[in-house]
């Protein structure tokens, strides 16, 4: 290998930020045409490496390589100039505007007097073709799903020129088809020349698609492999540190009691469409109900109704024998609910409260947190602190931000408060999205001890494997309706899809299309 065909190099870099060392003398380098993966835990440090590569942070040590020379990266701008393009994990794009003018936005071509709208149409055209985007450049973004919105990030990077992308968790807000398309995206970007350097936990895809992965753990190093010489195993436990299991261990469940019973539910949108279907579903305690479906139909709808979040128009939700149809959150809380969001930033956490405040947001008003009307902080804290302690929340203190946490760890907040309560009925929501296999593992657990100690535990995430590796049965929705319900034992992942994509199973247990 020569030396030229090193495109990006960062030698000794070094960041620090108050009570903590993100990046500790680390060294990193990528050579052109490759797919390279940044692995590592929640909090390792991927992403700050990465900001200071794009720009966005100034390292206090060490330096950087673009095609073999010393540059000095001060703003974003300064990396664009490089042909460095960053596409980020929440995307920034104008929902009120088209795709083209979110494109263009901050590089419009002009021709006297006006921003030349026609001749920008065509290159996002031509990008989007030769790189297999398929993107309509005329759709409001607010119409568009967050696949294509992420589509529309890469062209942004694209149409500026850039020929080094970082790729910050692009996974974790796609479905499984829209993983599938942008991997090959990827592979067709670098087919074209292109450089990806990829930021991500999942295995899987790294396996699938990069040619080499660097691995972080704590700030530093820990390894750089070709993903021909590796493992999956080895790769989770250069990131963890230890062996990590990938199977659920659990025993049989012994489900008693119904504890949810969901019969009929329908709700409508704001345009008064059906997102729920004369919804029927159980939960009983001891075991946990799976459910497994493409985003998008009617999974946040059905939790948002049981959560006492959206109104259904007819149907009814019974909680351990009350009826709690169309109650209040918090009147379903005290009737012994927890929720673990899908959402954290937007319904799990109040992100300028600080963490050990947040561990009482449901539960504030109450002994010992509130005397009189008065929070008592010290009890706060001092429960925050054994919260901490038993669910392996990293943080410097109770007393910081939420919003300063990593994603894993402000995950693992939200779990503990919430398995905490001790519910009868708990409902978990995409629990692992974001977080990395160390944490994913320690959340499984937690899941199924809940299960093993009675309660009804209602699950519900994209990741087919944790649906079938965690639940006892599986609830298939389809168009706002539960269009089967499966053995986990007795079902494979072929099936799941295929009910997933709307496909029928006649009585006699075998799936046949429906045409």
């Amino acid at each position: 290998m020569s030396m030229a065909e090193t495109v990006v190099e960062m030698r000794g870099i070094t960041k620090k930020f108050p009570g903590i060392v993100a990046n500790d003398d680390i060294s990193f380098s990528v050579k052109k045409g490759e797919i390279h993966a940044l692995l590592g835990e929640n909090g390792a440090g991927k992403s700050t490496l990465m900001n200071i590569l794009f720009g966005l942070y100034e390292p206090d040590e060490g330096q950087i390589l673009i095609r073999g020379n010393r540059v000095k990266m001060k703003t974003p701008n300064d990396a664009s100039r490089l042909g460095i393009g960053m596409v980020h994990q929440h995307f920034m794009l104008i929902k009120p505007f088209t795709v083209t003018e979110n494109i263009i936005l901050g590089s419009e071509p002009y021709t006297f007097p006006a921003i030349n709208k026609k001749e920008a149409k065509q290159k996002v055209n031509q990008i989007s073709q030769k790189y297999g985007l398929a993107v309509d450049p005329n759709a409001k973004i607010s119409d568009i799903t967050v696949g294509m919105e992420q589509r529309v990030e890469i062209l942004k990077t694209l149409y500026r020129g850039a020929d080094i992308l970082i790729f910050d968790e692009p996974t974790a807000v796609l479905t499984p088809q829209e993983i599938e398309e942008l991997l090959k995206i990827m592979k067709n970007l670098v087919r074209e020349g292109k450089t990806i350097i990829l930021i991500t936990h999942k295995l899987k895809e790294i396996m699938a698609v990069c040619d080499h992965v660097t691995i972080i753990r704590r700030g530093k190093v820990v390894g750089s492999v070709h993903t021909s010489e590796t493992s999956p195993a080895e790769l989770a436990a250069k990131m963890v540190g230890k062996e990590v299991s990938f199977e659920v261990q659990k025993k049989e469940a012994q489900p008693g009691q119904a504890v949810l019973e969901v019969t009929q539910a329908t709700a409508v949108n704001e345009k008064r469409m059906k997102v729920l279907n004369e919804i029927n579903l159980e939960v009983k305690s001891g075991e946990i109900v799976g459910i497994a479906g493409v985003d998008g139909n009617g999974q946040s709808e059905l939790i948002e109704a049981i959560t006492g979040l959206r109104k259904i128009t007819s149907g009814q939700i019974i909680l351990k024998g009350k009826d709690i149809t169309n109650k209040s959150a918090r009147a379903i809380i005290e009737t012994g609910m927890s929720h673990i969001p899908e959402d954290r930033h937007r319904r799990g956490l109040v992100l300028d409260f600080s963490i050990g405040e947040n561990m009482v947001l449901e539960t504030y008003y109450k002994a010992p947190f509130s005397n009189h009307g008065m929070v008592k902080e010290k009890e706060v804290f001092r429960y925050a602190n054994r919260l901490f302690e038993e669910y392996d929340v990293r943080t410097p203190s109770a007393h910081v931000h939420a919003r300063s946490l990593s994603g894993g760890n402000q995950q693992k907040a939200i779990i503990a408060r919430e398995i905490d309560k001790h519910p009868d009925l708990l409902i978990a929501a995409q629990p692992t999205r974001g977080v990395d296999v160390g944490a994913i593992e320690f959340i499984h657990k937690r899941l199924v001890e809940q299960r093993d100690k009675g309660t009804a535990v209602l699950l519900v995430s994209f990741e087919l494997d944790e649906v079938m590796q965690l639940s006892d049965r599986i609830a298939v929705i389809y168009e706002g309706k539960i269009v089967a319900v499966v053995d986990a034992k007795h079902t494979s992942e072929k099936e799941l899809g295929y009910l997933m994509a709307g496909g029928k199973i006649d009585k006699a247990g075998d799936s046949h299309a429906t045409g």
